[in-house]
């Protein structure tokens, strides 16, 4: 049965799990420039940016820089710093640079003749949810989500499937960034770190992927890329192209079944998915924090107040996803929405660099879910679905599905 675009609407914040704990302390005092602050876990105040407006020109404007955050006892929301040389680090123009260098592999051109591939993972996992369906019950994530995702990954990279054992755990420790073991984090970090440097020596032990062809392509740009800019353009892509569209489309899932009237639709309108997806991007917070700090270079004059040289600013992309002047009912998934483009992925230069890669793989993985598996339903309440939460991720554990 096809329902009507207008009558999909369910409210997220009546599903359990989905807004993780702040990572931010709100602070009465308003800044220099009059506007709102916020405590970051580093201790420092920085400016708290929440309307869209706001967000979208900090996010746009090059004068804004990371640099400047990623160093010891800088204002961050991570316990440790990051190699220098990563995209998210960089500032103009050597992110430019580097971007350039990266930026057609993860086109939308180049992923749309990827879709192929992904489906060729999919028949393996949809294979095994079916076995699994025969038994009365499945992890939906277990069995699919999470072997499709990394299966995806390696599979563009070129690195053998026999490698996910070691480095894979690694990538998941990465991005849940736990506090509560700063040395153990290190360690894993620099094992993951020396993997990615590694691939280099075994280059004849890989398949032909964006390993190789970035290995080959390192002299296109001026200067060419060092090994250090290469190690960490492919984590990056090793640890982004997995456990972050992980995250992403594990809430979707768990939204659409948890509201089964979001399911039904999606089965009944499967030309509407890449739609959807958008207005699921929206409103689904990928983990504690939407962006990292950046400090002002210039003055500026935003709504609500001035910025000024110095300032630490907080551009929270995921409360701008929530401004009520630009998304009506914003809390509320809308199937028929319409409206200015959402800042799941960032904007301007720090814009996601594997947001077409997401995109393609989530429109794909969910339109083969409702055409195998229409009647697809969660096997518990919403409230029992375990979840995992870290600075960078938010996400279910499993989700027990029936038939």
């Amino acid at each position: 049965m096809t329902h009507a675009l207008d009558t999909v609407r369910v409210d997220l914040d009546e599903i359990a799990h989905i807004t993780p704990p702040s990572m931010i302390e709100p602070l009465r005092k308003r800044s220099r420039g009059g506007l709102a602050q916020v405590k970051l876990p580093s201790g420092h105040t920085a400016v708290h940016l929440s309307t869209y407006r706001n967000v979208h020109a900090v996010l746009t404007d090059v004068s804004f820089v990371r640099a400047e955050t990623n160093v010891d006892d800088g204002p961050t929301f991570l316990p440790t710093i990051m190699p220098t040389e990563m995209l998210l680090n960089l500032d103009h123009p050597d992110h430019g640079r580097l971007k350039g260098f990266v930026a057609s592999a993860y086109s939308a051109a180049t992923m749309t003749h990827r879709v192929p591939a992904v489906h060729k993972v999919l028949d393996g996992a949809v294979a095994t949810l079916r076995e699994q369906k025969s038994r009365g019950s499945a992890d939906l994530v277990g069995a699919l989500l999470d072997p499709v995702t990394i299966g995806v990954n390696v599979d563009y990279l070129g690195i053998p499937t026999s490698d996910i054992a070691h480095f894979r755990h690694l990538s998941r420790e990465m991005q849940l960034a736990h506090d509560t073991d700063v040395d153990q984090l290190l360690s894993d970090f620099w094992t993951l770190y020396h993997y990615i440097e590694d691939l280099v020596a075994r280059r004849r032990e890989l398949r032909p992927g964006l390993v190789l062809d970035l290995l080959d392509a390192r002299d296109s740009v001026t200067p060419p890329v060092t090994d250090a800019e290469y190690a960490a353009i492919l984590l990056g892509s090793l640890v982004g192209g997995d456990q972050n569209v992980l995250s992403v489309i594990t809430k979707i899932a768990y939204v659409a079944l948890a509201r089964p009237q979001l399911w039904e639709y999606l089965v009944g309108n499967p030309e509407s998915i890449p739609s959807a997806v958008e207005e699921f991007l929206r409103v689904l917070p990928l983990g504690r924090i939407s962006t990292f700090p950046r400090v002002t270079t210039r003055e500026i004059t935003l709504s609500g107040g001035v910025l000024h040289p110095g300032d630490i600013v907080y551009a929270d992309a995921h409360s701008a996803n929530r401004d009520p002047s630009e998304y009506p009912d914003p809390g509320v998934i809308d199937l028929s929405r319409t409206g200015k483009r959402h800042l799941q992925f960032g904007y301007g230069m720090h814009h996601c660099m594997g947001a077409a890669m997401a995109r393609m793989e989530i429109v794909e993985v969910l339109r083969r879910l409702v055409t195998e598996f229409p009647s697809l339903e969660l096997a518990v309440p919403d409230g029992e679905v375990p979840w995992e939460t870290g600075v960078l991720v938010h996400r279910p554990v499993s989700i027990p599905v029936t038939w």
